[in-house]
């Protein structure tokens, strides 16, 4: 071989380095923070992942601590470029950074100096059951659904925000000093990873600002009706709230100011689940997810007019690329892999997660168990705050494999009942389900979520969809890809499809079961509440009676 014909291959490979083209994901998540780099063909080629606390400081309280966030996503960002530059990739390749978040979670920090003032409130959080009820008791709250999709519930991040009124001093000082910023986490970590206050970025995008009961989702801005509604204690006008631009958007995320990738920009936000539907490619009216994560959240494309659902589920922004929203219909299960978790941490079932399931395939059926999983009440499509975690159907005859496999199957019942209602609100029945996140690993699963349903289930063989939407939101804005066409191949090669192998009368008859537990497991939280109300007014009624008996007495 001569040597015209050495130099040429030598010449491509330059070339082709030349011409590598990549983008980053920041996918911060409940229990966790990764930041991963995915090539033009959408696979991941850099990934680093860091858990950071969880902090439970009463039953039912959930909370994170903000600066921990932040910190766990620069680390993450610093242990993936080492890999990414390892592996020979230059980083001005990359071409601009997406985010992906855990939605509703609440912060609020000052705005003058970029401090926390108290934890993030997360999305599973259940202090603010009482004050969901006392909302909902009042003139009104039933029109606010029309208007910004959701429920009054615990889940969304405006009662969060007015128990933090109410409840922290420091909270309320900044409030009446005027200095009071609130943001889900997208816009906290947009606004921190600008820089704070020095550069004051703070937007989020309609995904997420969809999960506050703010915005209105027809028009994607604040709504004025939603926001007199809850300022009936506290003037919500003056609490400092994030601008609400596109999902995909060259200019108004900013760009890191600090680290390795300092100067890059921010082109691309969306809410994880939004997120994982974008991965999915589910571009079209009619195609669905499901995301098996510490929650479980299925959503369905419902196209450019949202659909406002009269049977438990939400209605919700999917992205807005272009200026034209895509809506969704959403259901949302409070407890998926932290019910795995659970078995794990609060039982000693196994150290591994996967030894979950290994353990559920150990008998033949659930032994005629039933697990509630209503860690935080229950959500879509049942919204009961007052129900708790309850098991029915305990016997001599029960192993810790029956535990573990009712642990599986709560998930899959509370899915089929959620594809149940998205049939009634659309009038159509879906043809498959696509699926990801770390529960749709197992097998027994996704097998017995098949039979449940009775449709396909389709899960990819590179399951980081979630991370892989964040990362195509902000390749459009960034010109690296123009058209959904481009992605149509995207993450297609080495899917599994789980069939139905359940008659229908069984299927039928173990989701009757569930949906009897579920009747049954109803009232825990209220009436405990309620008979601590009754203890604290006959205390106080003691208390009066007996200063009325002083007086008497002096006179």
């Amino acid at each position: 071989m001569g040597a015209s014909d050495t130099s040429s291959p030598s010449k491509s490979a330059d070339m082709a380095q030349s011409e590598e083209v990549f983008v980053g994901s920041i996918d911060q998540g409940t229990t966790s923070s990764r930041f991963l780099i995915f090539d033009k063909q959408g696979e991941p080629v850099a990934v680093h992942q860091e858990e950071f606390r969880q902090i439970y400081p009463n039953p039912g309280w959930h909370e994170h601590d903000p600066n921990e966030i932040v910190t766990s996503v620069e680390n993450c960002i610093e242990g993936a470029l080492k890999i990414f530059e390892k592996d020979g990739h230059k980083k001005e390749s990359i071409k601009a950074v997406g985010i992906t978040n855990q939605r509703e979670t609440t912060v609020c920090w000052d705005i003058k100096s970029g401090e926390p003032l108290y934890n993030a409130i997360v999305w599973t959080d259940t202090r603010t059951a009482a004050l969901a009820r006392e909302l909902k008791a009042r003139e009104g709250s039933d029109k606010l659904q029309d208007i910004c999709g959701l429920p009054i519930s615990t889940y969304p991040s405006v009662t969060k925000l007015l128990w933090l009124l109410r409840n922290e001093e420091k909270v309320r000082k900044a409030y009446e000093a005027g200095n009071l910023a609130f943001g889900t986490i997208d816009a906290w970590l947009i606004y921190k990873l600008n820089g704070g206050p020095k550069n004051n970025v703070f937007v989020s995008d309609p995904t997420n600002a969809s999960r506050t009961m703010f915005m209105d989702i027809h028009s994607l801005k604040y709504s004025d009706k939603t926001i007199d509604f809850f300022s009936y204690e506290f003037d919500l006008r003056k609490v400092h709230m994030p601008e609400i631009v596109r999902s995909a958007d060259e200019k108004a995320f900013g760009k890191l100011t600090s680290g390795v990738l300092s100067g890059f920009p921010i082109t691309g936000c969306l809410g994880d689940q939004s997120a994982a539907l974008v991965g999915q490619k589910g571009f079209e009216p009619g195609h669905a997810k499901n995301t098996y994560g510490t929650g479980c959240f299925l959503l369905y494309n419902v196209g450019t007019k949202p659909v406002i659902s009269t049977h438990g589920l939400l209605a919700t922004v999917a992205y807005n690329f272009d200026g034209k929203p895509v809506y969704a219909l959403e259901g949302s299960i409070a407890v998926a892999g932290s019910g795995v978790k659970f078995l794990m941490n609060n039982l000693g079932f196994s150290s591994q997660s996967h030894k979950i399931s290994e353990l559920a395939e150990t008998v033949s059926d659930n032994g005629g168990l039933v697990f509630v999983t209503a860690f935080s009440g229950l959500f879509a499509p049942y919204w009961i705050d007052d129900a708790q975690g309850t098991m029915f159907g305990l016997s001599h005859h029960t192993e810790r494999g029956h535990i573990a496999r009712a642990t599986l199957e709560a998930v899959c019942y509370q899915t089929k009942a959620i594809l149940d209602a998205m049939e009634k609100d659309s009038g159509h029945k879906l043809s498959e389900l696509r699926v990801d996140g770390g529960m749709s690993n197992s097998e027994l699963c996704m097998q017995t979520q098949a039979d449940l349903v009775s449709i396909p289930i389709v899960r990819p063989k590179m399951r980081e969809t979630t991370a892989l939407g964040a990362a195509i939101a902000a390749g459009f804005a960034s010109g690296v890809w123009k058209t959904f066409d481009e992605l149509k191949e995207v993450n297609t090669a080495g899917q599994t499809t789980f069939q139905p192998k359940m008659s229908a009368k069984d299927s039928a008859k173990m989701f009757k079961k569930w949906e009897r537990a579920v009747s049954m497991c109803k009232g825990w939280v209220a009436e405990e509440e309620k008979e601590e109300g009754d203890e604290q007014a006959a205390k106080e009624l003691s208390e009066e009676s007996k200063k009325e008996g002083q007086v008497a007495a002096s006179l």
